[in-house]
C-alpha cells in the first residue's frame, strides 16, 4: 500500500514517513503542485495525507483537483493541518476530504484512522 504525504514541512513530513513507513511505503512532497504532477505521471497512491498551508498549491486546492479527476477520486484523504477551526473542517470535508487531524497529532491515532480508510477503499 502506497500514501502519499504533502507537507512543506520536511520534519513534519519525516516524522509521518517514519511512523507510517513501518507499515506502508510513504511518498513525500512538499506541496500540492509537486504531488498531482507526481499522481499525473502515473503513480497513484493508496492514500493521500494534506497539510493544508503549502506554497504553489495549497491542501484546499488539491483535495478539489483530485477529486474532481476522473481518475483519482476514489483515493481517500486526510487533511493533517494546525487550522482548528470548524469551517477549516467543514470546508474541507465538503471537497471531499476523508478525514482531518489537528497538528499536533498523536502518530498512534492517524495510523488507526489511515487503517481504517484503507480497509474500506
Amino acid at each position: 500500500m502506497k500514501i502519499l504525504v504533502v507537507d512543506d514541512k520536511q520534519s513534519l513530513s519525516e516524522l509521518v514517513s517514519q511512523f507510517l513507513g513501518q507499515s506502508y511505503k510513504v511518498t513525500t512532497m512538499e506541496d500540492g503542485l509537486a504531488a498531482l504532477t507526481w499522481m499525473q505521471e502515473g503513480n497513484i497512491p493508496d492514500l493521500v495525507i494534506t497539510d493544508l498551508e503549502m506554497p504553489n498549491m495549497d491542501g484546499f486546492e488539491l483535495i478539489k483537483k483530485i477529486k474532481e479527476s476522473g481518475y483519482f477520486a476514489n483515493i481517500p484523504i486526510i487533511v493533517l493541518s494546525c487550522r482548528d477551526s470548524s469551517s477549516d473542517r467543514i470546508e474541507c470535508l465538503k471537497l471531499g476530504a476523508d478525514d482531518y487531524l489537528v497538528k499536533p497529532f498523536n502518530p498512534e491515532e492517524l495510523l488507526i484512522r489511515v487503517e481504517k480508510l484503507l480497509i474500506r477503499a
